[in-house]
C-alpha cells in the first residue's frame, strides 16, 4: 500500500408543540450503488435549477416526477427567461463537481482520489466517471469495502504531501471511519506541533433520498461539527459545487463536502471562465426585509417554494444558504440578522443536536440584542428515515411548514 501511494504521488416534528415551539432552547449488510440517469429502470429525469423537469422516454414515470418535485422546488420565474442568454455552460450538478474535480488534477498533480468504485466505474452517481483512464489506476483508486482502510489511507498521504480527494460511496458509510476522521484527520495538524497539514477532502452523497431507507439517509452534519480542525459546506447548486470544490480541495485544512442525494440532477448554466469560491461565505439567495431565512443544501429549494407563497401574503423574507456548516458566516448572517430581526432556520439535519442547534446558540449569544422575536428552528423529526415514501415526506420539512413559521415570527 506505502508503495501505491508513493506512485500517486506522481421534518420537523409536525406538531405545533414541537415544531413551532419558540419558548423551547435549542442549544446544543450489502450495499448498493444508486447510479444517476438511465442506468435505473423507469425514465430518465433533469432537474434545472428553475425547477422545470425534463425526462426521458422509458415507461415508469410517475413516482421519479412525485419524488423530484417534492424534492427541488421551483425559483424565482424570471431566472428561467434569463437561463439561455447567459454566457456559460449547462452542468448537473454531479458534472459541475467532476468538472472542478479535473480541473484541479490537470492543475496538481498532488490530487489524487480514492474510494470504491471511483476508478472505471465512474462512482456511484459518476462523479469520477472518465477520470480513471484519463488519469490512471494511481491516481483514481479503487479502494475495497474498508471505509476506515482507505479513509486512513487518505490522511496518510496528505501527510506526505499530497492532496486527496476521498469519496464516501454514501455518507452513511463514513461512520465507519469516525475514528480516522476524528483522532487524525482532524487533531493531527496540532497534536504534531503543525509539523503536518492534512489537505484532505472528504464528499459524498447524503440526505434523504427517494426511498433509500434508515441507514441510506444518513445526515451526518451533526456527528462532525464538533470535531476540532474540520471545515464542513455543503453545495446545493452546480454553480457552487464547482467553487466550493476547488476550494476544499486547495484548502490547506481538511473538507467535508455535504452533497444532496436529490440535487445531482439539479442543473444550471456555470461561467466557462474559472472560478473558486470561499468556504466560509455564506451565499444570499434572497434579500428581504421581514424574517430571515438561514437554510442549506436540499432545504433550500423547499424554503424557495415557501417563499414564493409568503410573497404572495405580503411578506418579503430574506434567504440565507449558508453552504459553510463550520465555520458559521457570521458576518452575512449578523448583517441580516440586524435588518430583519427575525430569524426562521431550516434544515434537513436531526433537530436534536443538529446544526441549526449550533446556530440558533451562535446567533443568540452574538446578535440576541437585535432579536425581536425568539429564534424558530425547523428540522428533521428525531426518527430513523422510514422507507415509505409518504412517512419519509412527513419527517423532513416541508413548505407549508416554514410559511406557517414565518406567518408566527412575523406576528
Amino acid at each position: 500500500m506505502a508503495a501505491i501511494i508513493q506512485g500517486i504521488g506522481a421534518a420537523t416534528a409536525l406538531t405545533s408543540a414541537n415544531s413551532l415551539d419558540t419558548k423551547k432552547s435549542f442549544f446544543s449488510n450489502p450495499r448498493r450503488s444508486f447510479s444517476v440517469g438511465a442506468e435505473r429502470k423507469g425514465r430518465t429525469f433533469v432537474v434545472r435549477s428553475n425547477g422545470r423537469l425534463s425526462y426521458g422516454l422509458n415507461g415508469r414515470g410517475g413516482r421519479a416526477e412525485q419524488l423530484i418535485t417534492n424534492a427541488v422546488a421551483a425559483k424565482e420565474d424570471t431566472a428561467a427567461a434569463s437561463t439561455s442568454s447567459k454566457p456559460g455552460h449547462e452542468l448537473l450538478l454531479f458534472e459541475a463537481l467532476r468538472e472542478g474535480l479535473e480541473e484541479e488534477m490537470d492543475r496538481d498533480p498532488a490530487v489524487c482520489v480514492m474510494g470504491e468504485d471511483v476508478g472505471h466505474y465512474g462512482g456511484s452517481y459518476k462523479v469520477t466517471k472518465g477520470l480513471a483512464p484519463k488519469y490512471g489506476d494511481l491516481r483514481v483508486l479503487d479502494t475495497p469495502i474498508a471505509e476506515n482502510s482507505f479513509t486512513g489511507m487518505g490522511i496518510g498521504a496528505a501527510m506526505t504531501g499530497l492532496r486527496p480527494v476521498i469519496e464516501g460511496m454514501n455518507m452513511g458509510f463514513l461512520l465507519l471511519a469516525f475514528n480516522q476522521i476524528s483522532n487524525n484527520c482532524g487533531m493531527l495538524h496540532y497534536t504534531s506541533g503543525g509539523q503536518f497539514k492534512i489537505p484532505v477532502v472528504i464528499r459524498g452523497p447524503g440526505g434523504v433520498g427517494r426511498q433509500l431507507g434508515a441507514e441510506h439517509s444518513q445526515r451526518l452534519e451533526s456527528y462532525f461539527q464538533s470535531i476540532p480542525g474540520i471545515q464542513m459546506v455543503a453545495c446545493s447548486t452546480p454553480y457552487n459545487a464547482k467553487g466550493l470544490m476547488k476550494a476544499a480541495i486547495r484548502s490547506d485544512n481538511p473538507v467535508i463536502l455535504f452533497e444532496h442525494v436529490l440535487l445531482y440532477n439539479l442543473k444550471e448554466r456555470i461561467p466557462d471562465e474559472e472560478y473558486v469560491l470561499n468556504l466560509e461565505e455564506a451565499e444570499m439567495v434572497r434579500p428581504g426585509e421581514h424574517v430571515t431565512i438561514l437554510t442549506y443544501s436540499r432545504m433550500r429549494y423547499h424554503v424557495m417554494q415557501a417563499a414564493k407563497t409568503l410573497v404572495n401574503k405580503g411578506y418579503d423574507p430574506e434567504v440565507i444558504d449558508i453552504r459553510s456548516l463550520k465555520p458559521f458566516d457570521l458576518h452575512t448572517i449578523g448583517n441580516s440578522v440586524k435588518k430583519t430581526h427575525r430569524v426562521l432556520i431550516v434544515e434537513e439535519c436531526m433537530r436534536t443536536g443538529g446544526i441549526g442547534a449550533s446556530l440558533t446558540a451562535a446567533i443568540t449569544e452574538n446578535f440576541h440584542d437585535y432579536l425581536d422575536s425568539p429564534i424558530i428552528c425547523l428540522s428533521s423529526q428525531d426518527v430513523p428515515t422510514p422507507y415509505a415514501g409518504t412517512l419519509e415526506n412527513w419527517t423532513v420539512v416541508q413548505p407549508a411548514q416554514i410559511v406557517t413559521a414565518v406567518e408566527q415570527l412575523c406576528q
